[in-house]
């Protein structure tokens, strides 16, 4: 198969940047040592990487960093391994890799390497890579991902009513609204309007709604809906991942095809992540299970205080609007859409959260599935997975229309 080679180090690339977490379980409260918004940024700058490698062997469409033609007999194989490889010990020590996971990483790249034919076409298979590696990592220099902010760096408003508090618990993806983005001219090229008025009814609407179904034991909220909330707490950049090595294989995409269609969907990712903190912390509005207890200051006389709600599963430590997930799985869902055309295109994700698989008919099924589980986890309010939803539309379609082109 001409995209096993991007297959498999997609999923090395994966397993580098979202390792399980202590007990081996991929969720967002315990993901190993990558936040998922960075996660993102990562996987798309090294699938970027595996695009213009395996670009360099077949040609057709536009390079993201470097433009090489190369010799007719070179391994794709060994030029994607190296490009892929190189690029994530490139991204150390951001990446955040202990010394034992970069010796696995570095062992399976050996051992890749070993198995292919040692002739001149697997030595001009490596120069490419690396070439192409050290285009990614010259690119993205000084791009922001060594800074290491305090949340005070980032301006907090005083507290009070609407604004987020992190409770004591150490705030997430502060370095995100600094990084310099993959494909976006900057950061808040697409910045929402931001939360609706404490005061207002669409406010009170939405409030009663996540109270209602998002509370840990609520009786309103059914089986199958707990179910689907649960189901989207792993880890979104594993399942994904998974998932478009699998549609990849269903399809028999080519080995640029396979390399185009990963690096898409992850640099629209990985821009709506950096897109979606920078609305984070420019708005730094209130979760739920700071808003629902607190209700009685926020000047909504149709709100109610409930000093003991909580929600379905631990809230994710920064601010509530718009909604992350709804940014990422929409700016890959669009990714792909636009990579497939008009079609419906079914697909299967699992879950280990849940040890579950979920067929999906069409990609826009998968993004009203994640908008309405983040409600029923007691996440989020549904203007914020609407606004993270047209958040993460406009970043892949600035993506597909500014990136990875095919040549005229």
């Amino acid at each position: 198969m001409e995209a096993a080679a991007v297959i498999h180090w997609s999923n090395e690339a994966r397993q580098a940047i979202v390792p399980p977490g202590p007990n081996g379980v991929f969720g967002t409260e315990n993901y190993g040592n990558k936040f998922p918004g960075e996660a993102a940024v990562y996987m798309g700058i090294v699938h970027a990487a595996i695009y213009d490698a395996a670009l360099a062997i077949e040609g057709g469409y536009e390079p993201y960093a470097i433009a090489i033609v190369a010799s007719r007999h070179t391994s794709a194989a060994a030029a994607v391994a190296t490009a892929a490889h190189h690029t994530l010990i490139g991204l150390q020590p951001a990446l955040g890799l202990t010394p034992a996971q970069q010796a696995v990483l570095d062992g399976r790249y050996a051992d890749y390497l070993a198995a292919l034919p040692d002739t001149s076409s697997k030595a001009r298979g490596i120069a490419v890579g690396e070439r192409v590696a050290q285009a990614v990592l010259e690119l993205r220099e000084g791009d922001g991902r060594e800074r290491n902010p305090q949340l005070e760096d980032l301006d907090p408003p005083p507290p009070g009513p609407g604004v987020w508090s992190s409770g004591g618990a150490a705030a997430q993806g502060l370095r995100l609204p600094g990084m310099r983005p993959l494909a976006l001219a900057y950061a808040w090229q697409f910045r929402p309007e931001g939360p609706t008025p404490l005061s207002s009814r669409a406010y009170a609407i939405d409030f009663d709604e996540v109270a209602k179904f998002g509370r840990v034991d609520s009786g309103d909220r059914r089986p199958d809906q707990t179910a689907q909330a649960l189901f989207w707490t792993d880890h979104d950049l594993r399942q994904w991942n998974d998932g478009m090595l699998a549609l990849a294989a269903d399809t028999r995409l080519g080995l640029v095809e396979t390399a185009r269609m990963l690096a898409l969907a992850h640099v629209a990712g990985g821009d709506a992540m950096i897109a979606c903190f920078d609305a984070k912390y420019s708005y730094w509005f209130w979760r739920p299970s700071q808003a629902i207890p607190q209700a009685d200051t926020d000047g909504n006389e149709k709100t109610e205080a409930d000093p003991d709600w909580q929600p379905l599963r631990p809230t994710p430590a920064h601010p509530e609007y718009p909604s992350a997930h709804a940014c990422h799985t929409t700016a890959v869902s669009e990714a792909l859409q636009a990579f497939f055309g008009p079609r419906r295109v079914a697909f299967t994700l699992d879950s280990r959260a849940t040890s579950t698989t979920h067929r999906f008919h069409s990609f826009r099924e998968a993004i009203r599935d994640v908008n309405e589980a983040r409600i029923l986890a007691g996440f989020h309010y549904r203007h914020s997975d609407e606004d993270g939803s047209a958040l993460g539309r406009r970043v892949a379609r600035y993506v597909v229309q500014h990136r990875f082109r095919q040549l005229e």
